[in-house]
């Protein structure tokens, strides 16, 4: 198998405004949380645009090392064309290189292509796997020799970092040894500028240009005014500087590309492979990503998805106590980075995405390591919700991700028959029951005069609808949610199976029992005749919300459905006529009074819609499941629900899928450009439908 034919063309038509391309946005990453990404204009346009933004471990987490390049090539006659366009703080644009004539990604990696006059030449960005290094790579496919210089620009902050503290007016140090350069920050002071106390112990940001007559020249330290559109958008900081060194100049030819290399690894690292091996390893490990995918998934869309899922699945570099312990039971640690660019690994998401980033992928050793790793952190009968950036303990404040486990150990056993790692487990699964029965955090236990799961504290927001800014939870849902329930009862199912498959028939019938209650209570509460549909909440603290949501979805869409049959057909249809676009599920129907068409604005705006209208591509996997539990024989019918995630291939970030997308059409896409759910679920239902 080859990858030269997982190729994705975004054609670059003449010259344009810069503007129009801002959207457009590509990403790298580095198995380890690292990453780069920009936009294919070459602007920087989000305070996470960058050509390295490393993982570190704690207490730094990813930093930003590298944040741009400034590219100029001149030719022979002494023609000069700047390859990148940049916005600055006063507002003024330079327009988008008219000499870009393409952008593709060549098996899930970026490559850009321009014509300067009778000259060619073709860039790349490409990660090495497990290392915080980044490779910017220049080959003269065509026309005469000519002159690259490159002025890398940097502010070292944390990943989510304002923009736009102050830098002292030598803020770093530049150390040179021979072709190779070390720049940290000046000793004894504070991190990249920032006011939070991290001491000087960051790694150094090494560069080198490996190049035909490469060299650095020195002017004592340029800086840039940079305006990151975006971020004024969201209504963050969004001007600030960025400091340079100086720029490298290096010949091109057409008999050898020039590189340049910025890492924080040591130099015995950097320098164990060539570019052009490091190239090749690369394209190497994603031949064998798509060679143990599922068959449906080796080639065109479903393959894009197969490379798309890999930038998900990482080891994190920050939790070394967590490394150690699972190395010692024979296990390596694996996570899910939940989105690009400012998530890190949320339990919901990872739990959600099991199935689809690593079972469908074939990566059935790495979804047993997730497994047994949040396994460990259980806590109360809860797993973590989320670590936060550069953290080595987690956040439980969570009511369905506990849940969720259950669902994702249960597609891992199907595919897996791990029976290992089920007995592991077993007794962690009936402690989470126990502590769900007896009450434990968040108001989290089941309400024994029904069987039902209940949950809610002031001021958290525990399910999935998550939105909160400052004191205000939007959508809190407090009391008895409708997919709580369902998940609650299927895993009730799922641990009932599997104790009478290991010989624990008594536990086992106590499980039924309590599930039998659930079911019955279920169908008898939350049915909304009025609207032949489900209540979102009951015994809420406003009474039970009858408002037309997605969650009702997963009351057959599970292994274990809890909601009667006879009611499957019309749940769906009212599902289907007010909640399905072509990019997901909406999470609000029209009509009711909270709706919100956009998603825009500051963040009290965004977040005021995040889950009222909102559309979440996560979703159109349980609808899948659903329908097919409806219309099993519908071969194309359900295949035709995944037809509108094609062309968005080619918006935001090119070759993945974002997280969410405006209620109405064009359905823009926002928030996180590349969402592990949203590329999980359409991996996974792409394959079920093919």
């Amino acid at each position: 198998m080859t990858t030269s034919k997982i190729v994705r063309s975004v054609a670059w038509p003449g010259r344009k405004e810069m503007g129009e391309f801002l959207t457009q946005e590509w990403l790298v990453t580095n198995g380890l949380g690292g990453y780069a990404s920009g936009t294919l204009a070459g602007a920087l346009t989000r305070r996470f645009h960058g050509l390295l933004i490393a993982s570190l471990p704690a207490p730094f987490g990813r930093t930003m090392m590298l944040n741009h390049l400034t590219e100029e090539v001149k030719l022979a006659d002494g023609t000069t064309f700047q390859l990148g366009g940049e916005e600055q703080t006063d507002g003024i644009k330079l327009p988008c290189s008219p000499c870009l004539a393409e952008f593709r990604l060549e098996a899930g990696l970026p490559v850009w292509r321009y014509e300067l006059g009778e000259v060619e030449l073709e860039k790349r960005v490409f990660m090495p796997h497990f290392q915080n290094t980044t490779y910017v790579s220049y080959r003269l496919l065509s026309g005469h020799p000519a002159r690259l210089r490159l002025r890398p620009y940097l502010y070292l902050r944390p990943h989510e970092g304002a923009v736009s503290e102050a830098l002292p007016e030598e803020p770093y140090v530049l150390t040179i040894v021979g072709d190779r350069y070390e720049i940290s920050a000046q000793a004894g002071g504070q991190f990249g500028g920032q006011t939070g106390g991290l001491k000087m112990n960051l790694p150094a940001l090494k560069l080198k240009l490996d190049g035909e007559q490469a060299a650095l020249t020195l002017d004592r330290g340029l800086m840039k005014d940079i305006f990151y559109r975006v971020e004024a958008e969201r209504g963050y900081d969004s001007n600030g500087l960025l400091w340079s060194p100086g720029y490298f100049n290096a010949d091109l030819s057409a008999d050898r590309d020039t590189t340049l290399i910025a890492s924080t690894e040591e130099w015995a690292t950097v320098q164990a492979l060539k570019p052009a091996e490091a190239l090749k390893a690369e394209r190497v490990r994603r031949v064998r990503l798509l060679s143990a995918a599922a068959p449906q998934a080796r080639e065109g869309l479903g393959a894009e998805l197969v490379l798309a899922a890999d930038q998900f699945v990482i080891t994190p570099a920050g939790r070394i106590e967590e490394t150690a312990r699972a190395r010692a039971a024979g296990d390596e640690v694996r996570t899910v980075i939940a989105g690009y660019h400012w998530f890190t690994d949320w339990g919901r998401d990872t739990m959600i995405s099991l199935e689809g980033l690593t079972l469908s992928t074939g990566r059935y050793a790495e979804a047993g390591w997730i497994l047994r790793t949040f396994a460990h952190y259980v806590r109360e009968g809860l797993i973590p919700n989320m670590f936060p950036e550069g953290e080595r303990e987690g956040l439980y404040h969570t009511a369905d991700a506990t849940l969720w486990f259950f669902h994702a150990l249960n597609r891992y056993l199907q595919a897996t028959n791990d029976r290992m790692t089920l007995r592991i487990v077993l007794p962690i699964l009936q402690s989470i029951v126990n502590f769900h029965l007896k009450g434990t955090r968040f108001g989290i236990g089941v309400d024994h005069r029904d069987g039902l799961l209940k949950q809610g504290a002031e001021g958290y927001q525990l399910t999935w609808m998550d939105a909160k800014v400052d004191n205000w939870v939007v959508t809190p849902r407090r009391g008895k949610a409708v997919e709580i329930n369902a998940l609650w009862y299927n895993a009730l199912r799922l641990l009932e199976g599997w104790l009478e498959e290991e010989g624990e028939t008594q536990a086992s019938q106590q499980i039924s029992g309590l599930a039998e209650q659930t079911r019955r209570s279920f169908n008898e509460r939350f049915w909304y005749a009025e609207g032949n549909y489900l209540y979102d909440v009951i015994d809420g603290e406003n009474g039970d919300d009858a408002a037309c949501r997605p969650n009702q979805i997963l009351s057959f869409s599970l292994a274990h459905p809890i909601l009667n049959h006879e009611r499957w057909q019309s749940v769906l249809e009212v599902v289907r006529e007010n909640l399905l676009t072509p990019v997901g599920l909406r999470s609000l129907a029209p009509g009711h009074g909270d709706y919100k068409a956009r998603y825009d604005g500051d963040l009290r705006s965004r977040d005021a819609a995040y889950h009222q209208g909102t559309v979440w591509g996560w979703l159109i996997g349980p609808f899948i499941d659903a329908w097919l539990r409806v219309h099993p024989e519908d071969a194309q019918g359900r295949r035709k629900l995944l037809e509108g995630f094609a062309p968005h291939l080619d918006e935001a970030c090119i070759g993945s899928i974002s997280e969410i997308f405006d209620a109405e059409a064009p359905y823009t896409p926002r928030g996180c450009a590349a969402q592990a759910w949203s590329v999980a679920e359409v991996l996974r239902c792409w394959i079920k439908t093919g």
